[in-house]
């Protein structure tokens, strides 16, 4: 039995939800206390772990009860918790722009499903949760534009490519949710 100090219902939630409930419910917290966050979003491992990550909060792990995701993690002291937000950001219009006029990489960071059903033409899937696995698939000297449902992912994926030593990393605000340009499945 882990023992923890608050439990968060993210149950039936999709990104950024859990997310956003976690962000609010450490908020509320004290520094040192475990919240446990119960998720169904098979997404949600590697999103508490790159949120984790970027705000300093430490990630414990994740336990798998039948559908439901028990995350847990650690709200830091004060002084380590400096939520970081990656620099290099470009709205969906721009890039929409930029695809028009030159060759642009786009790495998608949602999940397979999500990708599936809708994504940009050409852009390439890798999950947040298999990104640094991935990495050697990727060119460190092209301009990359990274996109999920909302730009938190995203945002994080920035963050881990640009760490990870890739030069022209940007990210895609607001992302897919808000996408006017071409869309294409791979349902098949």
């Amino acid at each position: 039995m882990i023992k923890t100090n608050s439990i968060l219902d993210a149950k039936g939630l999709a990104c950024p939800m859990p997310i956003v409930k976690t962000k609010k419910a450490m908020n509320a917290m004290e520094a040192g206390h475990v919240l446990e966050i119960q998720a169904t979003d098979k997404g949600s491992t590697a999103d508490m772990k790159a949120w984790s990550e970027s705000t300093g909060h430490q990630y414990l792990g994740t336990v798998e009860e039948g559908t439901v995701l028990k995350h847990y993690l650690r709200k830091s002291s004060g002084d380590e918790q400096i939520e970081k937000k990656h620099a290099n950001v470009i709205s969906n219009d721009d890039l929409l722009s930029k695809m028009e006029n030159q060759k642009s990489v786009v790495v998608d960071v949602r999940e397979s499903a999500e990708f599936a059903f809708n994504h940009i033409p050409n852009a390439v899937s890798l999950p947040l949760g298999e990104l640094e696995e991935r990495l050697s698939e990727l060119d460190k000297k092209a301009e990359i534009h990274v996109i999920c449902r909302t730009g938190s992912r995203s945002d994080l994926a920035a963050q881990k490519l640009t760490s990870a030593g890739f030069k022209q990393v940007i990210n895609v605000v607001p992302g897919m949710s808000q996408w006017n340009g071409p869309t294409e499945k791979s349902t098949n």
